[in-house]
């Protein structure tokens, strides 16, 4: 005899039982099969699949970590899952020790066919990537002996903490926003991606290409963060992107605190040289500069920025919250004292950030 509520489940519009599972958690979509017939396996037709940072934070509070645990439940939701994907978040845990790449491959292959909506593939010989995908975020990866990926749709990308991510050969023809940071060797990666035609958002980097084969028509904002003023090799890549970037408007800089090994002398000579731009006018609007310390390198890039940006409008000044009032007062004092190549140029000195 069927109860009440069992016909109640049984009976259930199907349209409305997708959005219940996706408001889930996956371990209890998954358990959502024992409800009814009409419930079994509903959860392989989710069109989104969370198995983020609360889903892995389970295995790591059971000790699930190893090979037969963490992985092996990945690989059965992802071999069971047979419906269309629109979303997949999947965050794996730096517990995780990653001997090769296999388990990863496929879960790349299974997602690109779900992603795809193709229900069954003759598989190719080698990946060729996510033909829909358009937004990926990247965290502690090592791109290891080298990958190569086409994604035609895709506007952003997301690289963090990643290793040897020279070795990712990318195709993003679309791409709209690159943000690069705790990447060391990245420079070959970002001199690829700065030349799609579609590049105009944000370009985020720690360090920087030396040299451009030439000028990045497509680049309109770009932000260093992690900059060291006390860095030679720094300073001559971010002033050669800015040089080779011909429509660039939005300008962001966040320094790095300076240590011991900064060499402010060799670069602050290198900023008064007067060819260190070659002359270059640039089309700035509006530039940022955030954690000032006031050191001479600094206060000589800013007014070189003054000097070259005859479009300039305004120019945001934060200096750091370690310095007193004393030494906000002198970077102020400064700066004001430079001149300007716009006469619509205004400077605001803002407090420091909490």
């Amino acid at each position: 005899m069927v109860s009440a509520e069992e016909d109640i489940l049984t009976n259930f519009p199907q349209d409305l039982i997708n959005p219940i599972l996706e408001r889930l958690p996956v371990k209890e979509a998954v358990r959502t099969s024992v409800l009814s017939k009409k419930w079994r396996y509903r959860w392989t037709t989710m069109k989104t699949l969370d198995l983020y940072n609360q889903f892995s934070q389970q295995f790591l509070e059971i000790g699930g970590y190893q090979h037969n645990g963490f992985i092996r439940v990945i690989s059965q939701i992802m071999t069971y899952h047979h419906g269309p994907i629109l979303k997949f978040h999947l965050h794996i845990p730096k517990e995780i020790n990653l001997d090769s790449f296999q388990e990863v491959d496929q879960w790349i292959f299974i997602l690109r066919i779900l992603v795809s909506r193709v229900e069954s593939v003759d598989p190719p010989f080698e990946f060729q990537g996510f033909p829909n995908l358009q937004h990926i975020n990247l965290l502690y990866v090592n791109f290891g002996g080298g990958t190569v990926i086409n994604l035609p749709q895709l506007k952003i990308l997301s690289l963090v903490s990643c290793r040897s991510v020279n070795k990712f050969n990318i195709k993003a023809e679309k791409l709209q926003a690159l943000w690069v940071t705790g990447c060391p060797d990245a420079n070959a990666m970002v001199l690829q991606l700065l030349h799609s035609e579609h590049l105009n958002v944000i370009l985020a980097a720690e360090k920087f290409p030396k040299w451009l084969p030439h000028a990045v028509n497509c680049l309109e904002k770009l932000k260093f963060i992690s900059f060291s003023f006390g860095d030679l090799n720094q300073l001559q890549g971010a002033l050669c992107m800015l040089r080779n970037s011909p429509n660039l408007e939005v300008l962001r800089v966040t320094p790095t605190q300076m240590g011991p090994e900064a060499d402010l002398g060799l670069t602050s000579t290198f900023l008064e040289s007067p060819d260190c731009l070659d002359q270059t006018s640039l089309m700035l609007n509006y530039v940022e500069m955030t954690s000032l310390e006031g050191s001479r390198p600094e206060l000589l890039f800013v007014k070189l920025l003054l000097h070259c940006s005859p479009h300039l409008e305004k120019m945001i000044i934060r200096p750091a919250a370690t310095l007193d009032a004393e030494k906000r007062l002198n970077i102020t004092k400064d700066v004001l004292m430079f001149s300007r190549a716009s006469t619509k140029a205004k400077v605001a000195f803002l407090d420091p950030q909490p």
